[in-house]
């Protein structure tokens, strides 16, 4: 079912490509946007995850650099019956996680110095099981195609702006630019929603059932969207936001109905519900 998913992603964020191309250059747009997304599916098939590690300047570390942290991984993937990711730190005080990499066998780990400084230890098991729930679930590969094609997508909107597109005899739209400005972003973000809010509540699910303590999990979550409202995460991107426990770039009100993750709120009070049943 996941393969359909990556399929149809992988579809549709090329036609967003090659929207913009045609838009931009007419003809000759298709014909480079086809070319400039094989190219991207590629790359981000086989690179997604040092792509993503390198946008945060996440460091890859050994048992010996940090054994707390390897051993809560490696003993969750035990359980789970999965490859031992490799794990990375991301130097950023605000407490987030994601998880990347094409397939179990090449999957990441990754947390922030605030998510060690702040969790006690069932708390950052409830968010690694979260982040081994999507390597399990196979959403990695989605989730990392996604952010990569994303980033390149929203390239395209910002450079709109210095390109003058061709006009009408040549195939093109004088209004390109500014429509593939407002646009382009939008339409990367509509994807990003559509691989991504029904997953972290899988994700969630998942934990709560691998350490047996959904409220460790809530309690978690609830204090990293606290402390993330507090103080953003520096290198937070709206192409990679969809990948972390607690999208960093999501704000209030009206914004809510275009986060990439779903409510924290509800995810909480599902995980609350979960471990009233699991007593």
């Amino acid at each position: 079912m996941n393969g359909i998913k990556t399929f149809i992603l992988i579809m549709a964020m090329t036609a967003l490509l090659v929207w913009i191309g045609d838009l931009l250059y007419g003809e000759s747009g298709v014909i480079l946007a086809l070319a400039l997304s094989i190219v991207l599916n590629g790359v981000s098939y086989f690179f997604s995850d040092r792509i993503v590690l390198a946008a945060y300047g996440a460091q890859l570390v050994t048992p010996a650099q940090a054994p707390e942290l390897c051993a809560i991984v490696a003993n969750l993937a035990q359980r789970a019956g999965l490859p031992l990711p490799r794990v990375a730190i991301i130097a950023d005080e605000t407490p987030n996680a994601f998880a990347t990499g094409r397939d179990p066998d090449h999957a990441v780990v990754a947390v922030t110095e605030g998510l060690l400084a702040t969790m006690s230890r069932q708390e950052l098991e409830g968010v690694l099981g979260h982040e081994l729930g999507h390597v399990k679930h196979r959403d990695i590969l989605i989730g990392s195609l996604c952010a990569v094609l994303a980033q390149a997508i929203m390239l395209l909107s910002r450079m709109a702006f210095f390109i003058r597109p061709r006009d009408d005899r040549e195939g093109g739209n004088p209004f390109a630019a500014i429509l593939v400005m407002i646009l382009g972003p939008i339409a990367a973000l509509v994807l990003q929603m559509a691989v991504s809010r029904s997953r972290e509540y899988e994700a969630d699910d998942y934990s709560a059932h691998l350490t047996g303590r959904p409220d460790q999990l809530a309690s978690a979550l609830k204090r990293i969207e606290s402390l993330n409202r507090m103080s953003p995460m520096r290198d937070a991107q709206p192409a990679t936001a969809h990948m972390m426990i607690i999208n960093p770039l999501r704000g209030g009100g009206i914004l809510e109905l275009f986060s990439t993750h779903p409510p924290v709120a509800k995810r909480i009070a599902r995980l609350d519900a979960m471990s009233i049943q699991m007593r």
